[in-house]
């Protein structure tokens, strides 16, 4: 008996907010195509080591999934709201923008309708190019993964989707350990540490180590943080009307077909819309907490501005980091339980996934892959199958390539495309 091959339309690697909304544009879309997510967690979870208790989200619950594609959509955040029956107190809050907890909620919530898209606990181990009669052009991919048991299981695509999200980024020469944690984990960490802190050193100028600072003072109350900041302080986060037309979707058009000092003029200018920027209510927030904690006499709250951390020295209770003032340019060393990295993420590296497919990927003269506007990889003649990137596209797409912001519309232009190329293909899920 033939062994039986899982051909899809489309896969996607990774499920996190950017490919569940993928497979919400697919679910709508009047075109179906068959396709099958893989997740290496055991559900679905964004960011769950930073959903603090007041942390609020930075864009519109409009910006949800779904509503800047199709307003219609049943997978919205008001049809979340509706259906959890707090549509009614959530207007009367009057507020824009809902805490990152009920959002993740939200996530889970339309995650849970698309259950059979998904194989949770499955790692894509490899992925590889694959000819349908042996030779000439590949036109698939198969795509090797793990499951939870360890066992092998492979599967074949005619198109493949990649979102395994960023990457924490840690200060040079600092690795994370029991120690040294980055902002990724915090809240896990914490979990298992919070009896016994008393000094923390938090690293960092933007939003995460801002609200990991105001969460550990207002956590523990005889907790001594010290802010350990490049700036003379937080900056405040651009997010005026006229700035913030950058991450709308037509901003992605002008910037994709824009010139290099037309890219290189939107980063220059607006790169405060998102990076090392903190919301102006948390700054002010913490600003009073800093007047209050030293008109008490107290000390807990300790910023240190212009300076950074050379490096970190485990101690017998805790860790003893090296710190550089740019103010007397001078070194001094801190004796804290943990120091928390709160330095960000770098842009997911389609490299590492792709393997032995990178080969057939077209570069720019900086090493960098070439990207169509439908957010499709420029490949050689060699291989006709789609590779789609959802991340990683900064260079080309622009400042909200792997933010929320945009993450309804890009999804929409990668199903169009999809369905697009899968006209007329058979729709079968096994072949022999």
């Amino acid at each position: 008996m033939a062994h039986e091959t899982e051909i899809y339309d489309v896969v996607g690697i990774g499920f996190g907010p950017s490919n569940l909304s993928l497979a919400i544009a697919l679910e709508e879309s009047p075109d179906p195509v068959t396709s099958l997510f893989f997740e290496r967690q055991p559900t679905l979870g964004w960011h769950r080591g930073m959903l603090l208790p007041s942390a609020k989200m930075q864009v519109s619950f409009l910006k949800d999934l779904a509503t800047f594609r199709n307003p219609a959509s049943g997978f919205g955040f008001i049809s979340y709201l509706h259906d959890m029956g707090r549509l009614t107190r959530f207007v009367n809050n009057q507020d824009f923008f809902p805490t990152r907890r009920e959002f993740h909620d939200y996530l889970e919530w339309a995650a849970s309708k698309l259950t059979g898209r998904v194989s949770y606990d499955s790692e894509v181990t490899a992925v590889s190019a694959v000819a349908a009669a042996g030779e000439g052009p590949a036109d698939r991919v198969r795509v090797t993964v793990r499951g939870a048991d360890g066992a092998p299981r492979q599967v074949e695509a005619r198109n493949v989707v990649i979102s395994t999200g960023l990457v924490p980024r840690m200060p040079v020469n600092l690795e994370a350990g029991e120690r040294v944690w980055h902002s990724s984990e915090f809240l896990h960490r914490f979990r298992q540490r919070e009896g016994e802190l008393t000094r923390v050193a938090v690293v960092g100028a933007g939003q995460s180590a801002a609200e990991i600072v105001r969460f550990l003072y207002d956590t523990l109350p005889e907790v001594r943080v010290s802010a350990v900041i490049p700036s003379f302080g937080y900056a405040i986060a651009d997010d005026t009307p006229f700035a913030n037309q950058v991450f709308d979707p037509d901003a992605v058009d002008s910037y994709y077909h824009g010139t290099q000092a037309s890219k290189d003029a939107v980063w220059q200018y607006h790169k405060n819309t998102n990076y090392s920027v903190v919301d102006d209510e948390v700054i002010r927030g913490l600003y009073e907490r800093a007047y209050e904690d030293e008109l008490s006499g107290h000390g807990r709250l300790d910023f240190r501005n212009l300076a950074r951390v050379l490096d970190a020295e485990p101690t017998g209770d805790g860790t003893r980091i090296t710190v550089y003032s740019l103010v007397d340019d001078a070194s001094y060393d801190l004796d804290v339980d943990v120091l928390i990295c709160a330095t960000g993420y770098d842009p997911m590296n389609p490299a590492r996934v792709l393997g032995e497919l990178d080969k057939y990927c077209v570069h720019d003269t900086e090493g960098r892959h070439r990207v169509d506007r439908d957010y499709r990889l420029v490949t050689t003649s060699d291989l006709t199958c789609g590779i789609y990137l959802q991340g990683g596209t900064e260079h080309t797409h622009g400042l909200g390539s792997s933010l929320l912001s945009n993450i309804a519309v890009r999804s929409g232009d990668i199903a169009q495309s999809i369905t697009a190329r899968c006209a007329g293909a058979p729709k079968k899920g096994l072949t022999a």
